[in-house]
């Protein structure tokens, strides 16, 4: 089918009751978007009438859509569907104010037949509501938040998602791409085309063909397969993602009919609990990031550009897996996977059938879930990148038979439709033995000699042992027996168990268990050197994903550093947005336990130097939880010349020297107390501040802060000299407060205002300060540690682009982008 982009011209605004929008005051007037676009931002944040702390103090609302579109005459003798990739939530979509279809998940992608409904020759409009409320335990965003495409196709067409390749044979020498093709006949005679396949190489040359006959009766769905022998296979991996493209065209008499493409990868994957997970053969560990859906100061809006970005910045950090946390990805995502080599877990849901908010997924489950299922396996067939299909997260009834039952009609339904990949569940053994937790807490409480209610909930940084901390009292309880009791069955529906905040189960349930594989689903940051220990010394622990690789917004505060008097990190009071947590803040910049975690996956070389806030020096926060040390790479500080501070380095060596502008002040063991970090206590002194590491007496890296000077201007960096008109591309500009020397200065931030004169618009603006109450839609923003990050998407036409950036005692600062046609 002809498959066009259904992106512009669409207004948006809040969905208001047939009665209600004849009154006075019922409405602001609804505003032009592009989409992806997420209608959730603009209704802004409060600590009164929202959903709270979960989806960072963001206002639920509900929302319409509406766009004009010309139907031409000849549209009569098509088929015309209309696409959406992802709405959130419960979508009801109505063409010339009839109902056409609906669709509850807001992660899925869905088909609108508009045939019945659209007025030929005409101009049309389409509506889609949408509404989020009390139905997500981070933040979700709302309304239309990924694209949408309108299709267009012969009566005789290839469905639109039934162009589906796999490689069942590879060899050096040989490789056998099977190609199923689903044709549906909505005419009212028989129809005989010849179906030609042509396989492209990555550099687009034709390495393979295949021509058979295919003829289907009126009203009839047809599959025809075919096979491409590859010869020499350029294989699909991390290191080399090299891709293939498939293209299936349909003729007759008259010419072409239909077409479809898409693109796929050669490879095979494999585990056992010997040799592990295996690529083409070749071993892998997974170095893993779980990743929630929404692209920061964009919200949820899945704009191709900042979903590729993500993929990039996290490759770069080390990572060389995504899980996605905890509904489907975007086709944006997955393509830039594909393209730039990251293996996926791709997880269907947060619940099954029991709730965890008032008005989530569970109560539309029974009847959606085989619908959302299928839509995940049509969207990731062709994704060489999608190793896993994950089919929930820390899902309440996996501990009774019945919860078990479900797991395996899920992974069942997987298995009939893609039985190359591998499937999961992010068990929590916690939430397995949920119903026992109240007497387990009494029973730990009387051992501790204290009283205990059955309600009393866990604590972080309550100093209390045992069951009394969440952050020690997960760790505690999925070792229980009970819990190994409990999950057996959801276990055994499974190619490799998921285990979030399990890893005292490895070594355990691989005794109990021997043909078992496990997978850390989901774990701790901080703890990142014991897990990565345990998955390289034993073949059945094949990755650990951490929780999480690119902050995030919602679930505020989760990973913010707590000092006394301060209340528990699990709910963090308003302003808080984002949950402080993460190797990459929401702006894409790399926080420290990014390097730490590099250096544990012996990736880096060279050590890294951090420092920790000097006004917390009487009582220095421990990576704890998701939380690491409240540390910077900066040393440029507002006190008195000789304050003791805190100084930290994370090296893969022996020992770290501690240079203050020339001078010794430390030479201290690596590991002393946690693997490869070595601290010390130096005093302050505006100048240079060198780690230097060594292993073997001799001197194997070294790492450099200095002291800024007073802010001398604003240094603006886009991260790519040109951008395409397509709304789709994004520029990233990234505004720093430097001094003469182009050192950021971190204390001395100040508001920044943004203008822009060409053919773009300022989509986003903000930082990674995770209180605020600054919007990213406003022209101003405060500078965080010095930064602040502006987002440029293109109108559609070419020109140049001039952005100026202004803030108060600096010299303006301007750069020039050019918008051209790729």
């Amino acid at each position: 089918m002809i498959r066009e982009p259904f992106n512009d011209g669409w207004r948006v605004g809040g969905r208001t009751s047939i009665f209600e929008q004849f009154m006075p005051g019922a409405g602001a007037e609804p505003v032009a978007v592009t989409l992806p676009h997420d209608a959730m931002l603009a209704g802004g944040r409060s600590a009164e009438g929202s959903d709270g702390s979960h989806t960072g103090y963001h206002r639920p609302g509900a929302w319409r859509y509406d766009k004009d579109f010309e139907a031409p005459a000849w549209w009569a003798a098509k088929r015309v569907s209309i696409e959406f990739e992802g709405v959130y939530r419960d979508a009801m979509v109505y063409i010339n104010d009839v109902f056409a279809g609906q669709w509850a998940n807001g992660y899925s992608t869905f088909h609108i037949a508009a045939d019945p409904y659209l007025r030929y020759g005409r101009t049309n409009t389409i509506r889609v509501e949408a509404q989020a409320y009390k139905d997500s335990r981070w933040y979700s965003g709302g309304g239309i938040h990924r694209p949408v495409h309108l299709l267009i196709g012969d009566l005789l067409h290839i469905t639109p998602t039934g162009l589906r390749v796999s490689t069942p044979q590879i060899d050096d020498e040989l490789a056998v791409a099977a190609v199923a093709t689903e044709v549906v006949n909505e005419g009212t005679g028989t129809r005989t085309v010849e179906v030609l396949l042509e396989v492209c190489d990555g550099d687009g040359e034709v390495v393979a063909t295949d021509r058979v006959p295919l003829t289907v009766l009126a009203g009839e769905r047809a599959t025809v397969r075919q096979r491409a022998y590859l010869r020499r296979p350029a294989l699909w991996s991390v290191e080399e993602p090299n891709l293939y493209t498939a293209t299936v065209r349909l003729s007759d008499a008259g010419g072409q009919v239909d077409e479809a493409r898409t693109t796929f990868g050669v490879r095979s994957v494999s585990v056992d609990p010997i040799r592990g997970l295996r690529i083409n053969g070749v071993p892998v560990k997974l170095r893993g990031a779980c990743v929630h859906h929404d692209n920061g100061p964009l919200g949820s809006a899945a704009i191709a550009r900042a979903e590729e970005r993500r993929v990039r910045l996290l490759k770069e950090a080390g990572f060389n897996a995504i899980r996605s946390a905890h509904n489907p990805l975007s086709t944006a995502m997955l393509e830039a996977c594909d393209r730039l080599g990251m293996l996926v877990m791709d997880e269907t849901f947060d619940m099954w059938t029991v709730s965890k908010t008032d008005d989530d997924y569970a109560r539309r489950f029974p009847q959606w879930w085989e619908r959302d299922v299928d839509a995940l396996v049509a969207k990731d067939f062709n994704h060489p990148s999608v190793i896993f299909y994950s089919i929930g997260n820390e899902i309440l009834e996996v501990g009774n038979p019945h919860g078990a039952r479900w797991g395996r009609l899920l992974a069942e339904r997987i298995r009939a439709q893609d039985p190359t990949r591998l499937v999961t569940n992010a068990l929590n053994g916690m939430m397995a033995i949920m119903d026992q937790i109240p007497a387990l807490m009494a029973q730990a409480a009387r051992a501790d000699g204290a009283p205990a209610e059955a309600n009393d909930a866990p604590a972080q940084g309550s100093g209390a042992p045992g069951f009394n901390d969440l952050l020690e009292g997960m760790g505690a309880l999925a070792a229980l027996p009970e819990v190994g009791e409990r999950i057996a069955e959801s276990a055994a529906v499974l190619d490799v168990v998921g285990l979030n905040y399990g890893d005292s189960r490895y070594l355990t349930d691989h005794q109990t268990h021997p043909n078992r594989v496990m997978v850390g689903s989901e774990t701790f940051p901080t703890q990142i050197d014991h897990y990565w220990k345990l998955v390289t010394e034993h073949g059945h622990i094949i990755g650990d994903f951490t929780w999480t690789g690119w902050d995030y917004l919602g679930e505020s505060g989760i990973g913010r550093p707590t000092y006394p008097g301060e209340g528990p990190a699990f709910a963090a009071p308003y302003p808080w947005l984002t949950a402080s947590t993460g190797d990459l803040d929401i702006t894409g910049r790399r926080r420290p336990v990014s390097y730490y975690r590099e250096t544990v996956y012996g990736l880096r070389r060279t050590p890294y130097l951090a420092v920790q806030r000097p006004e917390h020096r009487e009582f220095p926060f421990q990576p704890k939880g998701w939380a690491w040390s409240d540390s910077i790479a900066g040393w440029t500080w507002d006190i008195p010349a000789g304050t003791p501070v805190i100084v930290e380095a994370y090296a893969d060596a022996d020992e770290i020297e501690f240079v203050l502008n020339g001078a010794t002040m430390a030479k201290v063991p690596v590991g002393a107390g946690k693997a490869y970090l070595a601290t010390a206590e130096v005093p302050y002194r505006p100048g240079t501040l060198e780690a230097v590491a060594y292993r073997d007496g001799a001197e194997t890296g070294r790492c450099l802060l200095r002291t800024a000077d007073a802010p001398a201007r604003l240094l603006l960096s886009p991260d790519r000299p040109h951008l395409g008109t397509d709304p789709q591309d994004l520029a990233y500009l990234d505004i720093r407060v430097v001094d003469e020397h182009e050192t950021i200065n971190p204390i001395s931030d100040r508001t920044v205002t943004v203008d822009l004169d060409g053919p773009a618009i300022l989509q986003a603006l903000g930082t990674a300060r995770p209180s605020t109450e600054e919007s990213f839609q406003a022209t101003s923003c405060t500078t965080y540690e010095g930064h602040a990050l502006a987002v440029l998407r293109p109108t559609g036409a070419e020109g140049l682009l001039t952005v100026t950036v202004r803030a108060d005692d600096l010299p303006p600062a301007t750069v020039t982008i050019e918008v051209r046609r790729p």
